[in-house]
């Protein structure tokens, strides 16, 4: 990626973050804050063909939360997928090729690349993951991750306590 997209980019994600700041002010309903994150960060970005969460609902299962997109697979064991690897390492999941990702899961045949980024609470419980997949290939980038772990901190922070 060249300077200047990925300027655009780091320019699009702080305007995508003021906002979600902004709508989420004085929020304390996990779910909606949910929605909100999902639905902003899907409208900001042309490359996001799928953008929603998984919440934890036991130790080892992940049930679909608040999305933008088709349909999603509705649950996921932490043993499986790249949803799955983000929960069980609690570790950020960057996938260029997701047909090379051992034991991915097709939710949608469409989907190329992937990002998955835990949300944990501050005492590193998995409170959900935020899974944002492209019909393009190698479409995530260092940005994307560095800007959406930044989120999914203040995401935890704010309603993981």
């Amino acid at each position: 990626m060249n300077n200047q997209l990925t300027l655009t980019l780091e320019a699009q994600y702080q305007d995508v973050l003021r906002r979600i700041d902004a709508l989420l002010e004085g929020e304390d309903d996990w779910v909606a804050a949910m929605a909100t994150v999902a639905c902003e960060l899907h409208h900001a970005f042309e490359h996001f063909h799928w953008t929603g969460f998984y919440r934890a609902v036991k130790d080892d299962l992940l049930v679909i939360g608040p999305y933008q997109g088709g349909h999603g697979c509705l649950r996921i064991p932490f043993s499986r997928g790249v949803c799955g690897a983000a929960a069980r390492t609690r570790t950020t999941q960057l996938v260029p090729d997701v047909h090379a990702f051992p034991g991915h899961i097709a939710c949608s045949s469409s989907t190329l690349s992937e990002i998955v980024v835990p949300v944990l609470s501050p005492s590193g419980k998995v409170l959900a993951v935020l899974d944002i997949d492209s019909d393009d290939p190698a479409a995530f980038s260092e940005t994307d991750q560095r800007y959406l772990e930044q989120l999914c901190h203040i995401l935890g922070e704010q309603f993981g306590g």
